[in-house]
């Protein structure tokens, strides 16, 4: 408010808006919250009579100082919008995007739904809860009848901060509550109001963002659901596979929008594996729903939620292995569900991202693939049962045949190359999906997306592809990607090892095994593959160099991101083999790329891009390949695809030649390298990757370090880098203008 009050004396002084025409709103920020306010609502304050603007604005003791911030005081809840950037991220993005409108007037609020005012509620009992003023403790409360959740529906069902009607346990009367009758505790003062601890400040700011009440087809629901708003114990034990609450309120509005409005009222839902229950918060129908997990603690847990009031069954949730045990020992209704009417089923649940023989998720656990469905279905999986989320899925799909399966897990299923046996099977169509960071989700690290993806196993349509909602860490709604299965693809990797090479190897490109990007890392240049413990990857000669820095080129490029972790590298098409400045261009991003870890220590340096007499040597180079196959020196000879000429035969090639900003990179890297060759103790020899480790050092792990306390080296290499970053975004296109990745 006092930000607001000084930006208001500000605007008074100058008075613009004698010249300009003011803006909808005015709003002010600092590095926590934002405030606007309609500029309407205080441009009455610039008109007033014996008002002296030439106070000065930060001097909040002047009369003219108070006068103004007691006016926006009035105003907070009503007509001045307060936001948290990071609490409520959501809420102004919202407020902006409905607001920030050429030619709109008014306010526009968020609506309240059927869907969304239990997440509303999670909201209010951290917001507005704790400046409720009770005279006693909420136990007490409740042991009443009273429930903090009869407060949220004063306030939900109120208008002008008046509730409506009487028949509620509590009524909002604008600046307090009152109880539908007098209470007394232990035989104690009676009480029969409640106020606010803070002025109804935090309560003002809270309902300043929700349009109240909710439109009248929403309101009997709501009321009639009063036993679904109890404090949410679960966020404080987090299971094993516990779901963000963030996550499972969008997956149920997601459920939602494929099924209907009254898709809880209208279907069965299962969570198999439910853990201590999360991602049952929020489903309004109790008699419809299902939980069971392997763990019977878990079940305890949500046994002793429901005896505190949480709306659920006690004899709908169950102890269960849904990968082992046979179905007779599901409860009868469930089970008769499953035989008779499977397609009114929606299996909801987040399975266990568990693989045998990797830690990428959590501990590796050993024996996953040893449960009966693996046992039962191995022949259809594949490599793929290895995962413990693809074994609930083929038993679900196999056994449970038309329901509807509603699913967090990564999207291996959709696009892994391990996966396309599953895919062959599972022929489901998916109906809707959104992705998030999958180090969102508790005890998940990794820069990868988790899928929520919606499936209706009664379409059987196999998987090609589909544009997903992609959402940030926060649940800001930021764009779309599409993700394909590649199925009928070939791979990058296939392509590469199509190159037969000679016997003069001038290096070894490692990690042509993998595809996708999240194993670019694995890609680098070395001398020799002993230099590794599993070697894998493709000797270098002058027969395949041009296609070698291409690979290189095209899986280093592009920087993996959490987005495009599983995005595929593909076999090229063949527009690319006369691209010639393509393929001089790769050449040099290769030659100055981090990724080319080529060391004289190792042996013949045949990577070295200049003469002697360009870089003012001490003495000749052991090696002048690189020089002389820019120059057109070395014949080559490609058994599989001839680049250079129509025939296979060995030719003398033409010299290479660069693009303009290839140029560039060459000319900052000649400084690099002329300059490292004045040093005293210079070796004449020297790959770039040399060069970078002699300025650079290590630290005590043995890793190069970033930088250099040498000023003129750091100013070198800052150049050559940024000159290498235009050079690959000029290659980027060809990328996928030439197929080595889609779209």
């Amino acid at each position: 408010t006092e930000m607001m009050t000084q930006l208001i004396l500000t605007i008074g002084k100058a008075r613009t808006f004698d010249t300009i025409l003011p803006p909808p709103y005015i709003g002010c920020f600092d590095n926590v919250k934002i405030a606007f306010v309609p500029y309407y609502e205080i441009q009455e304050i610039f008109y007033m009579n014996d008002f002296n603007w030439n106070v000065t604005s930060s001097n909040s003791g002047t009369k003219e100082f108070r006068l103004i911030y007691d006016k926006l005081e009035q105003m907070i809840g009503n007509k001045l919008f307060i936001f948290n950037f990071e609490k409520d991220e959501t809420e102004l993005h919202s407020f902006i995007k409905e607001n920030f409108v050429v030619g709109k007037t008014g306010t526009a609020k968020i609506q309240i739904n059927k869907n969304n005012f239990i997440g509303i509620y999670n909201k209010w009992l951290t917001e507005v809860k704790p400046t409720i003023q009770l005279n006693f403790t909420w136990d007490e409360a409740k042991n009443q009848g009273y429930l903090d959740a009869d407060f949220y529906l004063a306030d939900l069902m109120s208008e002008d901060n008046k509730t409506l009607g009487d028949k509620l346990y509590v009524l909002l009367k604008e600046t307090y509550y009152k109880f539908d009758k007098e209470i007394k505790i232990d035989g104690r003062i009676t009480y029969s109001e409640v106020h606010f601890t803070d002025n109804q400040k935090a309560h003002n700011l809270f309902w300043a963002r929700y349009e109240r009440p909710p439109r009248e087809e929403y309101r009997e629901f709501i009321l009639e659901r009063r036993d679904l708003l109890v404090p949410q114990d679960i966020r404080e034990r987090k299971g094993s596979f516990f779901t963000p609450q963030i996550w499972v309120e969008l997956s149920q509005k997601y459920i939602a929008d494929v099924f209907g409005e009254n898709w809880q009222e209208e279907y069965y839902i299962w969570d198999c594996a439910c853990g201590t229950g999360n991602m049952l918060v929020g489903l309004t129908e109790k008699y419809r729903v299902y939980g069971s997990t392997l763990d019977k603690a878990d079940v305890n847990v949500i046994h002793e939620r429901i005896e505190n009031g949480a709306n659920l069954l006690k004899e709908h949730i169950f102890q269960f292995d849904f990968l082992n045990d046979e179905f007779d020992k599901l409860p009868s209704k469930l089970l008769k569900i499953i035989k008779e009417t499977p397609e009114k089923l929606i299996i909801y649940i987040n399975p266990p991202y568990a693989e045998t023989g990797t830690t990428l998720f959590r501990e590796s656990k050993v024996g996953v693939n040893l449960s009966q469905t693996h046992s039962k279905y191995k022949s259809l999986l594949g490599t793929a049962g290895r995962e413990l989320f693809i074994q609930f899925l083929t038993r679900i799909y196999q056994e449970i045949k038309g329901c509807k399966i509603a699913e967090f897990s990564t999207l291996k299923a959709l696009q892994g190359s391990a996966f396309n046996q599953f895919r062959d099977f599972f022929h489901t169509r998916l109906e809707k999906m959104f992705i998030a960071p999958a180090n969102t989700f508790d005890n998940v690290k990794g820069n990868f997306p988790i899928g929520f993806k919606i499936w209706d196993s009664s379409k059987k349509e196999g998987f090609k592809e589909i544009q997903s909602d992609v959402y940030d860490s926060k649940g800001n709604y930021i764009g779309e990607k599409t993700y394909r299965a590649y199925d009928k693809s070939q791979y990058i990797n296939k392509w590469i090892t199509s190159f037969k090479t000679g016997n003069d190897y001038i290096g070894f490109m490692a990690g042509t095994n993998r595809n996708d990007f999240q194993n670019n890392k694995m890609v680098y240049l070395i001398n020799h593959k002993n230099q590794m413990p599993e070697p894998r990857g493709v000797w270098i000669s002058k027969d395949n160099l041009i296609p070698v820095v291409i690979y290189l080129s095209a899986r280093h490029i592009i920087s993996a991101t959490w987005l495009n972790d599983r995005d595929q590298f593909l076999y090229p098409d063949d527009d690319w083999k006369i691209d010639k400045e393509f393929h001089s261009n790769c050449l040099i991003y290769s030659l100055f790329s981090n990724s080319n870890t080529i060391s004289s220590k190792h042996g013949i340096n045949n990577w070295i891009p200049f003469t002697e007499k360009e870089v003012t040597a001490k003495d000749s180079f052991d090696s002048h390949f690189m020089t002389d196959f820019m120059t057109g020196k070395v014949k080559s000879e490609l058994k599989q695809i001839t680049i250079f000429e129509n025939d296979s035969k060995p030719t003398e090639n033409s010299p290479l030649q660069f693009s303009e900003q290839a140029q560039v990179v060459f000319s900052a890297g000649k400084e690099l390298w002329k300059y490292y060759h004045f040093q005293p103790k210079c070796n004449v020899n020297a790959s770039f990757y040399d060069i970078r480790e002699h300025f650079q050092g290590r630290d005590d792990k043995g890793r190069m370090n970033s930088s250099s306390d040498d000023e003129k080296y750091n100013d070198l290499i800052r150049k050559l880098r940024m000159e290498l970053k235009e050079l690959a975004r000029q290659i980027e296109p060809k990328i996928y203008e030439y197929g080595f990745l889609k779209i």
